[in-house]
């Protein structure tokens, strides 16, 4: 504790007797230090940091956030300051908490949702998710005192990203410009089963140099509701108008998908003309729950054995082994011996989804056996379906459209936290060298 001499505010008059300064207790104050300071983009890592501390103090770390729809996300961690009072979270390992040990970032990717099963999405990229840090006093998350706090804005877009909404022909999409002129590697951004638009990644990767459509593909604006069919002409569309933007790079683009963007990925490399790289994350190799139509050619989607799927302990389905084997059902089989495109297959290998591992080696055999270059596949132990950008909360859980109900999504957080920092580097990296362009590199940390 400090002493202070404070001298109250004068409250006399002219001639009345001085007042003797007052001897009053006030506490040495803690400050929650940030860098960058007051925002930064999500995908940055962000140095916590405290300071007016008593030597080895124990304290509590709290993290929450709201995301567009009002559901609160929260990760707290126990800490002890060192003998100077500091505390830097990028060398202090944590006691217990959310996460335990050495982990700078995990106050943000072990969120968990108040509301249980909800998946943490950015739905609007043109504001920021708040994030509010506090101190506490002791090793009880909920019950000691306040110490220090501070607000921190999580952005999507870099200063100066473009956000261009797109209605061209039957194309629904948003193109994502970096600040300065083209032109830039294009990307085609494609995610799952929710349908809609999400523009969080592509908004994300314009900031590191490359112009991305995020693509809708059905249940968004004048597009069809279901998604019982998927014709490749829609997506062709997509890639031509990529192609012939004055500020994206010919003579070829790139196209990311994850999980059934992954699946509509591969078969896009395999059809269309115009793709020179793609990267799958935990896609599939078949049609699963439609049917892809190209010009007169047609891909049935591969049965579900419903009879495979089990119940975990937790009450939730695994469906991992729900789906048929498309070297059973080779009808089902996208052809992706056809593709010209160069491939990086991101896997996790606990992902219960599907057996994106097992997917990734028959595209990687298919292509091998038809003189094709064999792809790039980077297999992540204990990571799950969902490899977001980074810091994002791992989706251990969640509501599957095409089964119904909930299904486990598999993952543990820290591995997958890990593989998501690796992940985002290595797609970069990999559109950079086969799409050209400068490569910026942000360190990322966990």
């Amino acid at each position: 504790m400090g002493v202070e001499r404070v001298v109250p505010p004068a409250t006399t008059t002219p001639g009345d007797p001085v007042q003797p300064p007052q001897l009053v207790q006030r506490e040495m104050a803690a400050t929650l230090s940030l860098e960058p300071a007051g925002r930064s983009c999500w995908d940055e890592p962000l140095s916590i940091a405290v300071r007016g501390l008593a030597p080895e103090q124990p304290v509590t770390l709290r993290a929450a956030l709201r995301d567009e729809r009002g559901a609160l996300f929260r990760a707290h961690a126990r800490y002890r300051a060192d003998a100077h009072g500091q505390l830097d979270l990028a060398r202090a390992p944590a006691l217990g908490g959310s996460f335990a040990g050495l982990e700078p970032m995990g106050l943000l990717w072990a969120m968990e949702p108040e509301r249980p099963l909800w998946r943490l999405l950015k739905r609007d990229v043109r504001t920021p998710f708040v994030v509010e840090l506090e101190v506490l006093d002791g090793h009880e998350p909920d019950g000691g005192r306040l110490l220090a706090r501070a607000v921190h804005e999580r952005h999507f877009m870099a200063p100066g990203v473009r956000r261009v909404p797109v209605r061209e022909g039957r194309v629904r999409a948003t193109l994502f410009l970096p600040p300065e002129p083209g032109p830039f590697p294009g990307i085609v951004d494609l995610f799952g089963l929710g349908g809609g638009l999400l523009e969080y990644r592509a908004s994300l990767l314009a900031g590191k140099g490359f112009a991305v459509l995020a693509l809708a593909y059905y249940n968004y604006d004048d597009l069809p509701k279901g998604m019982e069919t998927m014709r490749m002409e829609y997506f062709e569309e997509a890639v031509n108008y990529l192609l012939s933007h004055p500020e994206v790079k010919s003579p070829g683009v790139g196209v990311l998908g994850i999980s059934k963007g992954g699946e509509l990925a591969l078969a896009m490399a395999s059809f269309l003309k115009g793709i020179k790289a793609a990267v799958i994350i935990n896609g599939s190799v078949a049609a699963v729950g439609n049917t892809i139509y190209y010009k007169d050619e047609t891909i049935p989607p591969v049965s579900l054995l419903r009879n495979r799927v089990r119940m975990t302990k937790d009450g939730l389905q695994d469906v991992v082994d729900a789906l048929q084997s498309p070297l059973v059902e080779q009808k089902s089989f996208i052809p992706v011996e056809r593709s010209d495109s160069t491939f990086l297959l991101l896997v996790g290998q606990d992902d219960h989804n599907w057996k994106s591992e097992f997917y990734a080696n028959e595209i990687s055999k298919r292509l091998q056996a038809h003189g094709k270059e064999k792809p790039q596949i980077i297999c992540y132990p204990e990571a799950g379906h969902y490899i977001e950008p980074p810091y994002f909360p791992l989706c251990k859980a969640g509501m599957h459209l095409l089964v119904g109900a909930n299904i486990t999504f598999g993952g543990e957080p820290k591995p997958h936290a890990m593989a998501q920092v690796d992940a985002w580097q290595q797609l970069q990296t990999f559109f950079h060298k086969h799409l050209g362009g400068e490569e910026r590199t942000i360190p990322a940390k966990l």
